[in-house]
C-alpha cells in the first residue's frame, strides 16, 4: 500500500477495532482462519459491513449487507466518499497534513449522488448513507477486500476507490485502522515480496526506477539487469497468440484451467514450441507439456519461509520425506541453471534467504533463528534488533509527516465489459467454496462431506422463470463457450445473478465461460462478471459428478 504491496494492519487489530468492512470478500469461506479474527472483533463490539453481490455466509454475521450489482464497486465507493464530504465528516486533520489531490477527488466524486448510486449499484440510498456515516465516525475501522474487487477489468481502480475512502477518513496508519487486501491463496504475499512481479525485485524494489537497487543485485548475481519490466501472465498469453512467446516454464500453476477463457488458454499452451511444467501432480497443463519435472509439496516437504496477508514471515519445516522421484524446487532450479552454464552450487533454503535479506532492506533483520524465536516477524524489519512492524504508515501521523504524502487517486465507474443483452441476460460471477481449493489440483482427490460437486447457483425467481427443478441439468452459454451443469436454488442470490466456482474443472470447466479482458495496470482478468444465458435441457436430472463440459465450436 502506498508503494509496498501489503496490508497495513495485523490480524489482532481486526479483533480490537470498532468497524470492519468486508468488500468483495466472503472471508468466512475463502479465508476461514482470518474470519475467526473478524468474529472476535464482532464479539468485542465491532460493527460488520459486508459489500458483496451475494448474501454470502460472511454476510449472515453482518450488521448490514450491501448487495451491489456486480462490477459497480467504484460507483458505490465514490458515492460513499461524496456522502462523507457532503455530511462534513472528512478527517481534515489527516487530509490536510498527510495527503495530496483532495480537490481533484472531491470534483471526481461530486456526480455520484446517493440517488444515482442506488440506480446503478442496486444498493438502497439509505444503506450507502449509513455505511458512509458509520465508517467516517468510527474511531477505528478496518477495510478488507479480496478477489471480488481485484478480478475485474478495472481492478486497480477498484482498489484506488477504496484507498480514497481510508484517506478521506484517516483510517490508515493507526492501530485498529487500516487497509487489508486478503491474499487469494497461501504465500501469495510472499511471492510478491520475493519479486514475482514483472516490475519488481525482492522487497518491492522497482526494476525500472531504482538504479541503486539494480546495482546491488547485479553485484550479488554477477550479471546485468535490464531496466525494463517483464510481462505479466495476461501479456504472456497475448505474446503466445502473436507468436512472440514460444517457450514457457510453469512452476506450481495450472493455467490451462485457471485462466479466463480457458479454451483459448489451452489452445495457446498446446501451440508452444516447448512447455515445461514443474508440479506435484500431473495437471491439465502438465498433460500438454513436453517435459514434466516432479516437484515437492512446499507446505510439507520442503524448508523455507511463508508470508501471510498480515506481512508475517514464518518458518516452514519439512514434515514429510518427499516421494521417490520428486525433487525440491531449489534443487530443480539450480540443476537447470547448471545445465544452462551457471553453477550455483548446492544451495540451502537458509542460504537463499540470507542472500535475500542482504538485498531487501525490508527483510534484513529476519534471521532464521529470530523467525523461530518470535513466531514470525512482520516486514519491514530493517535490522537484526528490530521487532518488526505490526501496522504500516504510522509515519503519516507524525509531525511533520515522514516520507511522501499519500495521494488521492480519483477514478471513474465503468461497467463490466461483457455486457448483458437479450441473448445473454444473466450475470455470472465466480468464486470459491469452503471445501475446495483453486482448480482442484490439491483438493479434488478428496471428497469432504460438505461437497456435492459443482452446481450452477440461481435465484429462486430465475429457477421459476426458467421452469427448472433442483438438480436439473442445464446448458450455460457465454460469448466464449458453453458447459452443462446441474442447478441449485440459492436464496442468497438476487434475480439475474448466477454463481459458479472453478474448483471442479474436470467436471464443470467454469473458465470456458469467463472473459479474458484484463486490467491494463495489474493484468488481472475479469473473472467476476460474465454474461450468460441458461438453457433448459430435455434430459433427466443427473448428479453433479456425472456432468461433462463442452466448448462452443469456433
Amino acid at each position: 500500500m502506498f508503494g509496498a504491496g501489503g496490508g497495513t494492519s495485523s490480524y489482532r487489530e481486526i479483533e480490537e477495532t470498532d468497524l470492519i468492512i468486508l468488500w468483495g470478500s466472503n472471508a468466512r469461506e475463502t479465508h476461514p482462519i482470518f474470519y475467526h479474527h473478524v468474529l472476535r472483533g464482532v464479539k468485542n463490539g465491532a460493527r460488520l459491513y459486508v459489500v458483496d453481490p451475494r448474501r454470502t455466509a460472511s454476510a449472515e454475521w453482518a450488521h448490514l449487507w450491501l448487495g451491489l450489482d456486480v462490477g459497480t464497486d467504484i460507483a458505490l465507493a465514490n458515492a460513499v466518499g461524496r456522502e462523507i464530504i457532503h455530511a462534513g465528516l472528512v478527517n481534515w486533520q489527516f487530509v490536510e497534513r498527510a495527503t495530496t489531490g483532495f480537490e481533484k477527488y472531491r470534483e471526481a466524486v461530486e456526480p455520484y449522488t446517493l440517488e444515482w448510486a442506488e440506480k446503478v449499484t442496486g444498493v438502497p440510498a439509505w444503506a450507502i448513507r449509513q455505511l458512509a456515516h458509520d465508517y467516517a465516525r468510527a474511531d477505528r475501522a478496518e477495510l478488507c477486500w479480496t478477489l471480488g474487487i481485484t478480478e475485474h477489468h478495472n481492478a486497480v481502480d477498484n482498489v484506488f476507490a477504496l484507498i480514497n475512502l481510508a484517506l478521506l477518513t484517516g483510517h490508515v496508519g493507526r492501530y485498529g485502522s487500516g487497509l487489508n487486501p486478503l491474499r487469494g491463496q497461501n504465500n501469495v504475499q510472499g511471492g510478491g515480496d520475493m519479486g514475482a512481479l514483472p516490475n519488481k525485485l525482492p522487497g518491492f524494489q522497482d526494476i525500472e526506477e531504482d538504479a541503486a537497487a539494480r546495482a546491488r543485485f547485479e553485484a550479488a548475481w554477477g550479471c546485468t539487469i535490464q531496466p525494463k519490466r517483464g510481462m505479466h501472465i495476461s501479456q504472456m498469453f497475448e505474446a503466445m497468440a502473436s507468436g512472440n512467446l514460444r517457450g514457457l516454464l510453469v512452476i506450481g500453476e495450472n493455467p490451462a484451467q485457471s485462466e479466463a477463457d480457458a479454451g483459448r488458454a489451452a489452445r495457446l499452451l498446446s501451440q508452444l514450441d516447448h512447455l515445461i511444467v514443474q508440479d506435484i501432480f500431473l495437471t491439465k497443463t502438465a498433460e500438454l507439456a513436453e517435459v514434466v519435472l516432479p516437484a515437492t509439496a512446499s507446505w510439507a516437504e520442503t524448508e523455507g519461509t511463508v508470508t501471510s496477508s498480515e506481512r508475517r514471515v514464518q518458518r516452514v519445516h519439512r514434515a514429510l520425506v518427499p516421494p521417490e522421484g520428486a525433487r525440491d524446487d531449489i534443487e530443480i532450479l539450480t540443476e537447470l541453471a547448471r545445465r544452462m552454464g551457471h553453477d550455483w552450487g548446492h544451495l540451502t533454503a537458509e542460504q537463499i534467504w540470507d542472500e535475500c535479506r542482504s538485498l531487501s532492506p525490508m527483510h534484513r533483520g529476519m534471521r532464521y533463528d529470530r523467525l523461530e524465536a518470535m513466531g514470525g516477524i512482520q516486514w519491514p524489519c530493517p535490522s537484526e534488533d528490530h521487532p518488526g512492524t505490526p501496522f504500516l504508515h504510522g509515519r503519516l501521523w507524525k509531525d511533520p509527516v515522514e516520507g511522501p504524502l499519500a495521494p488521492f487517486q480519483p477514478v471513474q465507474y465503468e461497467p463490466p465489459v461483457d455486457a448483458l443483452s437479450d441473448e445473454y441476460p444473466i450475470r455470472l460471477t465466480t468464486g470459491r467454496r469452503l471445501e475446495a481449493y483453486n482448480t482442484g489440483v490439491q483438493s479434488g482427490r478428496y471428497h469432504p462431506p460438505l461437497a456435492k460437486g459443482e452446481h450452477l447457483h440461481l435465484a429462486p425467481e430465475d429457477m421459476r422463470a426458467l421452469g427448472l427443478q433442483e438438480e436439473e441439468r442445464v446448458r450455460v452459454v457465454s460469448r466464449r463457450g458453453a458447459l452443462e451443469v446441474p442447478v441449485h436454488q440459492d436464496p442468497a442470490l438476487r434475480p439475474g445473478l448466477a454463481f459458479l466456482s472453478f474448483h471442479y474443472p474436470d467436471q464443470v470447466n467454469t473458465n470456458l465461460l469467463t472473459v479474458d479482458r484484463w486490467d491494463p495496470k495489474s493484468g488481472t482478468a475479469e473473472f467476476k462478471a460474465t454474461a450468460i444465458r441458461v438453457e433448459k435441457l430435455a434430459v433427466p436430472a443427473q448428479p453433479a459428478q456425472d456432468v461433462q463440459t463442452m466448448e462452443v465450436p469456433t
